[in-house]
């Protein structure tokens, strides 16, 4: 099976014989460097290979479309419960440059004690299952084909299964995981033994895997009253998974720690995060650093999350992050709106590659404020891991509730979170091994007395077994399904017109959920708008219709309201009558057209149209109108009589006449198009004279229907009428 660009991802086809696939790699792909990178007009010294298959920015038109990559990965993270719709999202969200796609989940991993088969979707979260982890794998090694460039799969190793969760994943070709025992007994609640038990197996199955590891220490800074001050704490919490993860064997490499930003404006964050983010990386220099904007302060506005998501990206390159996460603004108003994930990938990609060879250019200060920051962050930490050994170690540190203490050490405000070393979720699980242990399996934390029974498998104890399902697949029991209704197969059978048939709906969350969102301004105050926006959308046959967003212009002049519901019509696309796409030349054809062959125009608004607006854009140079293509433009200015226009062309021997009027009460502007049609007739140049209309209630076909030769209404450009002068002067050229 292979992609075709112009052809949707067939779920079907991805779900076809999935107890029989295998993931064609395992183990976690950096993106591949390249040194003097030249696209377009340009080098790069930051950039990474380029894509077979991309969307590039949508500026990259004036540069040749050039798609131009960071070396950063970049991460996504995309789960709506529905892994089928999910498939599609990260096909997009490849195309757009992410190539670490995270699976993240709610609540329902964490809290579960087995590993969970089949596609459950609502029990408490979304759950990570077997399933949709080879399905998504699948769909992955398809897309990543498709791109060019591995796409890193990725999720959690959390809660009491993690270890199961862990096996799973290395079976099934995940690259990246969280992983990181404090995340269970800080926000979880897990029995501490149990979770660091848990932690050294799932860590060393993870080594086998060659999974690239992300910490949880970030949560700290998510949790705590006011996340800029566990600053140093964050650096303790990196430490000891760090740590531990290498004395069980994990490469540095693949070491990948959480740094967020603690603060986000109005607060003056690059002046607090940008010590902090010197002082991990001078700490951690051995380590990789995953970058994650700061969600803590987020609100519903995704414009303020935009602002504070490019001022991290610019603290990532200030100092380093091997990956860029990209949370969306939606976290802030939990609407899973998957098009702001490529959004926010374009965001990233735009920012860094924006800020291509900075450090080039400047470098951070090694004394003064910046240096003495680091110094003291770093001195903090230190001071605090010193107490934490003083105290008895880290399960004690935890019982006085050192941790996510929103005192800046060594302050405390006792807000900390405490847990018991005997208590928690899982306690009394963990039993202390015999003598005569044995586990017959490949990644195993611990001894196991493999030597007893064959010397030889000491290094490879599965082979006491001819092979574990590490080695031999064909040994893990697939499991399709558990629940008759809450299943994969269902779910698409609701959704079969949508799929096969020419009919679509609007979507958010899922595939013809019908949702839509709007933006309305209503001039009265916040609360009397959010209920006056319900009721619009009531009226405007909305249902299930929802506030999401709320910004005051002025408390009592108006409210920014962003709504959301589902409509329930569908659309079938082949009763659309959808005119052919505009054929619009080259700017360089164009150029050696007019070149070749000079042209001049006349033009003005005609009749009683003081709006000059339109028209300057369409002919100024400034605004990239026909000028800057060599066009000679002779602007008669506002309500220029059309005889006077007519004249004129006459006069100078122009090739056309551009008129533009706004003014349409009474049919206005259509008459007027009909009479200067019939003035150039009069004076005996119709046949010669190309006559375009324009304006922004201008319907083309209406206005062919008065004579002109074109007529433009919104949203044209200086293109598109060069394009068409060029044509029209070439037919008539043949013509004559």
């Amino acid at each position: 099976m292979t992609l075709d660009i112009n052809e949707k991802i067939d779920v079907k086809e991805i779900l076809k014989d999935l107890e029989n696939y295998r993931p064609k790699r395992r183990g976690w792909v950096w993106r591949q460097k390249v040194e003097g990178l030249k696209m377009g007009p340009f080098t790069y010294k930051n950039c990474s290979k380029p894509l077979v298959n991309s969307i590039p920015l949508p500026s990259a038109k004036y540069f040749g479309d050039i798609d131009p990559q960071p070396e950063h990965t970049i991460t996504t993270e995309i789960a709506s419960g529905r892994f089928e719709d999910d498939i599609r999202r990260m096909r997009m969200a490849a195309w757009h440059g992410a190539d670490h796609i995270m699976v993240i989940r709610t609540a329902g991993q964490s809290h579960f004690d087995g590993l969970i088969e089949g596609t459950p979707q609502g029990i408490g979260g979304i759950p990570i299952t077997r399933k949709q982890v080879r399905a998504q794998r699948k769909a992955l090694d398809l897309i990543e084909e498709e791109v060019g460039r591995p796409i890193n799969y990725h999720s959690y190793v959390s809660g009491v299964a993690g270890p199961d969760i862990a096996v799973m994943f290395a079976e099934e070709g995940v690259n990246g995981a969280h992983q990181d025992p404090q995340y269970n007994v800080l926000y979880r609640n897990i029995n501490m033994v149990r979770s660091f038990v848990d932690a050294a197996e799932s860590k060393k199955i993870m080594v086998w895997a060659d999974i690239a590891q992300i910490d949880g220490a970030h949560n700290a800074n998510a949790t705590a009253r006011e996340a800029w001050k566990v600053m140093p704490e964050l650096m303790v919490q990196h430490a000891l998974n760090s740590i531990f993860s290498v004395k069980i064997g994990m490469k540095k490499s693949n070491i990948c720690l959480s740094t967020v930003p603690p603060t986000a404006p109005p607060a003056p964050n690059i002046h607090i995060d940008l010590p902090y983010a010197v002082a991990l990386r001078d700490l951690f220099s051995e380590y990789k650093m995953r970058a994650q904007m700061n969600t803590k302060y987020m609100e519903s506005s995704t414009r303020e999350a935009t602002v504070t998501h490019v001022l991290n990206l610019m603290i990532s390159k200030l100092t380093s992050a091997d990956i860029q996460s990209t949370i969306t603004p939606d976290e802030g108003r939990n609407v899973p709106w998957h098009m702001y994930n490529v959004e926010a990938c374009d965001t990233a990609k735009q920012a860094l590659v924006g800020m291509d060879a900075l450090m080039e250019m400047l470098e951070l200060k090694k004394d003064g404020v910046l240096a003495e920051k680091v110094r003291e962050l770093k001195e903090r930490a230190v001071l605090f891991m010193e107490e934490i050994l003083e105290t008895g170690g880290y399960f004690k540190a935890v019982e006085d509730g050192f941790f996510v203490d929103s005192g800046y050490y060594p302050e405390r405000n006792g807000d900390g979170i405490a847990r018991k070393s005997e208590g928690g979720v899982g306690s009394g699980a963990i039993f202390e091994r015999s003598e005569d242990y044995l586990a017959p399996v490949t990644a195993h934390f611990g001894y196991n007395n493999v030597s007893q029974y064959d010397p030889s498998a000491v290094n490879n104890p599965s082979k006491l077994i001819g092979g574990c399902t590490f080695e031999v697949p064909e040994k893990i029991i697939f499991i399709d399904e558990l629940d008759e209704t809450d299943n994969v197969n269902v779910r698409m059978e609701e959704t079969k017109e949508l799929r096969d048939t020419t009919k679509i709906k609007p979507e958010v969350e899922w595939l013809g959920d019908g949702v839509v969102q709007m933006d309305l301004f209503l001039s009265t105050s916040r609360r009397v708008a959010e209920y006056a926006a319900l009721e619009i959308g009531k009226k405007m046959g909305l249902s299930d219709v929802e506030v999401i967003h709320k910004e005051i212009m002025h408390p009592s002049e108006g409210t920014r309201i962003q709504l959301k519901g589902k409509v329930e019509f569908t659309i079938d696309t082949k009763d659309l009558e959808i005119p052919p796409e505009p054929d619009i030349m080259s700017e360089e054809e164009v150029r050696a057209d007019i070149e070749a062959k000079p042209m001049r125009i006349v033009a003005g608004t005609v009749g009683e149209d003081e709006h000059s607006v339109g028209l300057r854009e369409i002919i100024d140079i400034k605004h990239g109108g026909i000028e800057k293509y060599g066009i000679e433009c002779n602007y008669l200015g506002t309500s220029v009589p059309l005889e006077k226009l007519v004249d004129a062309a006459i006069e100078i021997n122009a090739d056309a006449i551009l008129i533009s009027t706004i003014i349409s009460h009474d049919e206005l502007h259509y008459k007027n198009m009909k009479k200067i049609h019939e003035l150039c007739i009069e004076k005996g140049i119709r046949d010669k004279m190309i006559i375009v209309s324009g304006g922004t209630q201008v319907i083309p076909e209406m206005a062919l229907k008065t004579g002109v030769d074109a007529g433009f209404g919104r949203g044209t450009k200086g293109i598109n009428v060069a394009t068409f002068l060029v044509k029209k002067r070439r037919e008539l050229i043949n013509e004559n």
